[in-house]
């Protein structure tokens, strides 16, 4: 791999990285599964936003994510129910009584945790991440940089395949370390002003979402 192929993949790598480290919807999902749910089933939540991640990515080195993002009423239609289903979300978290996240510090002192499936989690990491149009044109603007003739396709696919690699580790990380026993003690506490933070966060951008796109109808 010559220096020109290297440059570029470490541009588009840390601008990647970058993103991650930017708190979005995907990432308050984590950390409110890992918080709330039990280890395994929250790395559920991990992989569907990978998933998701990998669909875009996919999409992109075909040049069908060109093609997706240069169409508005998609776009529309995918930024509409996108945000209905962060509101959705946001719904579920704002409504639970105060008396289930005692049950929840009961509970994690305990083996029996009550938590969604790991394939329920996994969807819902998949639909937030796959229903925010943002994250196919955050793919689509990085790959403009790659995709050009003298590029190979190999090195493409490489490049997809490690961001793909660094979505899931990054998020499993955060499983991880919110998920320690310590540590999950601490924030088990506050999980009720948590899960309203939560979604009141969610609520906002899902808002925002339905709201940019009707403001341009």
């Amino acid at each position: 791999m010559d220096f020109g192929l290297l440059s570029i993949f470490f541009a588009v790598a840390l601008a990647h990285f970058l993103a991650l480290l930017s708190p979005g919807p995907d990432f308050v999902l984590v950390v409110k599964s890992a918080i709330k749910g039990h280890r395994k089933n929250a790395v559920g939540v991990a992989l569907g936003i990978t998933m998701a991640n990998a669909t875009y990515i996919g999409l992109c080195l075909i040049g069908v994510g060109a093609i997706l993002a240069a169409s508005v009423s998609l776009m529309i239609v995918l930024k509409i129910i996108g945000g209905l289903f962060l509101l959705y979300l946001a719904f579920h978290a704002l409504k639970a009584p105060k008396s289930a996240y005692r049950e929840l510090t009961v509970a994690s002192n305990n083996s029996g945790l009550a938590t969604n499936s790991f394939m329920k989690e996994c969807l819902t990491g998949f639909m937030s991440s796959i229903l925010n149009p943002k994250n196919l044109l955050f793919y689509l603007s990085l790959f403009t940089v790659v995709l050009t003739p003298e590029v190979s396709l190999n090195f493409k696919i490489l490049l997809g395949i490690w961001m793909t690699l660094v979505v899931f580790f990054w998020d499993v990380a955060i499983v991880y370390l919110l998920s320690k026993q310590t540590v999950r003690n601490k924030l088990t506490r506050f999980s009720f002003y948590i899960d309203k933070a939560t979604g009141v966060i969610l609520g906002a951008i899902g808002i925002s979402i339905v709201k940019s796109v009707l403001a341009k109808q």
